[in-house]
Formats: structure tokens, sequence, C-alpha cells
């Protein structure tokens, strides 16, 4: 009996529950399981003019694949759910569904994770420190992952996450970066089956710090770095100047783009491919992929969600699990 896909809706505020019974109207391929509140799906089906029948799910037993049904493990909301309103109540039970989810990866009840979007702030502004879910499941894991976002033509990883900008520059170090591109090189080879893949660093500052005259970092930092790598044989380039690495005299034999920071690389990314774009955690003993985009509060229970990032997610995480397996 095949392993199911773990999914998380994420923040019960948010567009998570539709997407989740959205997805729920089709007979899938594979078997999935929401980790979530049963009673939270109910209402949103209703809410969206949708049938939808609730399978309760325990350790061992077959996910439906039906049309129209979802198997659930059911985590309880601390207080009803309304679309749209945040409520810093349900904080708890939003990090509940991770924590279940990615222990179950790790006992092998489940063979991936794939989450939907959660509000960082409101999971802040319950008392609860949290800066998103990369960090969260390293926690969790007790590893050291990197972020890659992933679209068709084009993969991108990031040397930091989720920082104020004030803060991404102390926080790129050798060390650090040296990890982030090990754990980037072997997870493009290990599980995406890319032999020696071809890597484009972009560097930190403008014009990749113009000689030093615009930043030291470059010089100091990235270069040492790609060069020991260079001598081990790794195929990197850079560090190049980011305002022209994303075009196609770069790109088109490239297998992956390193950006030092969250909105170096990933507006170019979710403008090529948003709605379509999957977020691959490398580094992770477990697959975890997610959706590109945030709760769309503004959407949720409308109706209007759209699913494409929701499908692309899973499928990607699908083929990660087979390719685990086939190996």
């Amino acid at each position: 009996m095949p392993r199911p896909l773990a999914f998380t809706p994420g923040e019960p505020a948010g567009i998570g529950p539709d997407l989740c019974v959205q997805l729920a109207q089709d007979r899938r391929d594979y078997p999935l399981v929401a980790i979530c509140s049963p009673q939270l799906l109910t209402d949103r089906a209703a809410q969206l003019s949708l049938p939808l029948r609730i399978n309760p799910y325990r350790s061992g037993l077959s996910a439906t694949r039906e049309a129209c049904s979802i198997s659930v493990l059911p985590v309880e909301l601390i207080e009803p759910a309304q679309p749209g309103v945040l409520n810093p109540a349900n904080a708890r039970y939003v990090l509940e569904t991770l924590t279940q989810a990615t222990r179950g990866c790790m006992d092998d009840s489940f063979s991936a994770l794939v989450t939907g979007p959660i509000h960082k702030g409101v999971i802040n502004d319950s008392g609860i420190a949290f800066s998103g879910h990369t960090e969260f499941l390293a926690q969790l894991t007790n590893a050291f992952p990197v972020m890659m976002l992933a679209c068709p033509g084009l993969r991108v990883a990031l040397a930091t996450t989720h920082l104020p900008l004030k803060d991404v520059s102390s926080a790129i170090t050798r060390a650090s970066l040296a990890q982030v591109i090990r754990i980037l090189h072997q997870d493009l080879t290990r599980r995406f089956a890319i032999a020696n893949p071809r890597i484009l660093v972009c560097g930190l500052n403008p014009h990749a710090g113009e000689g030093g005259h615009l930043g030291m970092e470059e010089i100091n930092t990235i270069s040492p770095v790609l060069e020991q790598f260079r001598q081990e044989g790794m195929r990197l380039e850079g560090p190049l100047p980011a305002d022209t690495l994303f075009t196609t005299h770069y790109l088109e034999q490239a297998d992956a783009v390193l950006a030092m920071y969250h909105d170096q690389g990933l507006p170019v990314l979710k403008h090529l491919g948003f709605g379509n774009a999957v977020n691959i955690t490398l580094g992770l003993p477990i697959i975890r992929t997610s959706v590109d985009h945030g709760t769309a509060l503004d959407l949720a229970g409308t109706g209007t969600a759209d699913i494409g990032s929701l499908q692309a997610a899973i499928k990607a995480a699908h083929q990660l699990t087979l390719a685990a397996t086939s190996r």
C-alpha cells in the first residue's frame, strides 16, 4: 500500500482550506491525507457550495482517492475560523498541523509533506516567535534547510531566507554560504538526478560589488567560497550581477540560480511562473513542497482561489517521492 502524501492547508482564515476542498473535487492518482480540522473543511465546502465527504484517517488506513471526498487526520481548531479574519488564537493549531505532518513523514507514515500558505504575522501576534515554514521544519527535523523555488525553466535557491534586509550581509558568512552550496549541489544531484549541476551565483551588491567599490562581500566572502568548490569540481559561476544574471544568455545552460536574499531572486521567478511555481525545501530528511503564494485573505471563501500552484506542489512532491523510491 503506497504511503500517502500529507497536506497541511495552513492558515484557517486564508485560502488553504478552499484549495483543499477544490482539490478533493476530482479523483486523485495518489493517496493524500489532509491534516487539519474536519469541521473547517466542512464549513468551507458549504461556503463554496461544493460537495465534500470527510473520511477520518489513522495510520495504516488507505487514504481515499475518490472525487468529492478526502481523508483527514483531525486537528481541532482552538476557535472557529471565519474566512478572511485572522485570529491569533488559532496560531497553535497551525503549528500543530505542521508538527503532526512532519512527524508522520519522519516515521514513514507519509511519503512527503505539501504545505498550504500560512500567515507569519498572526503567529507572531499570538506570542510565538515564528519566521516561516522553512525555519520551523528545520527545527522539527534538526536540519539545515535551503529554500528553493522552481517553475518551468528556472530554479532559484536562497542563501538567506526570511530576514530583514539590514541583517542579510552579516548572515552570509563563508561557513553558511558553503553549507548552502553543498546542500543545493547535493540535492540537485540526489533528488533531481542532475549530474554535476551548473549553478549561477548572484553577488550581494549592485554590479556584484563593482570590484569592491560598491561593497566587499563578493571579494571577502562569496568569491573565496566559490573558488574552493570549483577546485572540488563543482560548476559554479559568479558572483554575477543579479540585474543581468536572469537573462537567456546566462540561464539557458543553468540548472539553478543561488540568490543571496529573498527579494533578489524570487520576484524574477514569480514573475515568470506565478501560479505554477513550487517551493521546495532542500536539506531536510523529508520531502517538502509548498505553494508559491500567500494566504490571500481577500479570496478566502469566495471560490475564486487558483489551485494551480497547489497542484504543481503536489505533482512535484509525488515525483520526488517516486524518484526517492526508485533509487
